[in-house]
């Protein structure tokens, strides 16, 4: 895998992110050399969901309203249906997306995270993929919805769901790499 010794990447989460895809590719970012920060709505713990179940909780190292993006290299969002659902109804973390676009910085969105993207206006004319069920909703947003285990168009890489987890995790890492 590629080295990310000198870089810094942001997590954006909230409570009922999908376990497998925040955790998986945290690993994988950090066996890789990055730098990694939990960026949230909140302080303290956000809880992960798993089977449709509560599940494991990861300590918050940021609050959204508080940082910029300027002071990461790339972003990493998991999915989860309740997640980007409340993700994307906060200004804050739809500003700090937006940021990423702006500055041409790597972004990887992985399940349901896209739905934070649509709000966020940066999937009209890219080529990409998600979870099957929001299809209609990134293809109505300007998106060129696929149906491939990941996909890089620009800055941003995108992936269906936890089955696609070694092949996003492994073009996260090359396009953060860059």
């Amino acid at each position: 895998m590629s080295n990310l010794k000198n870089k810094k990447v942001a997590i954006l989460a909230a409570d009922g992110y999908e376990q497998s895809e925040l955790e998986c590719p945290m690993k994988a970012l950090k066996d890789a050399g990055a730098k990694i920060e939990i960026i949230s709505l909140k302080s303290g713990v956000i809880k992960a969901m798993k089977d449709h179940q509560w599940s494991n909780s990861v300590s918050v190292d940021k609050i959204v309203s508080e940082i910029d993006c300027a002071d990461y290299d790339a972003l990493l969002l998991p999915g989860g249906v309740i997640n980007p659902d409340a993700l994307r109804a906060n200004a804050d973390a739809v500003n700090f997306v937006k940021g990423f676009f702006k500055a041409n910085k790597p972004v990887a969105a992985i399940c349901h995270a896209p739905q934070t993207l649509i709000n966020a206006e940066v999937v009209s004319g890219k080529k990409m993929t998600s979870y099957k069920s929001i299809s209609a909703d990134l293809k109505n947003a300007g998106a060129n919805w696929v149906d491939q285990e990941v996909v890089t168009d620009g800055n941003l890489t995108t992936s269906r769901s936890p089955e696609d987890l070694p092949a996003f995790n492994q073009r996260m890492i090359e396009e953060f790499s860059k």
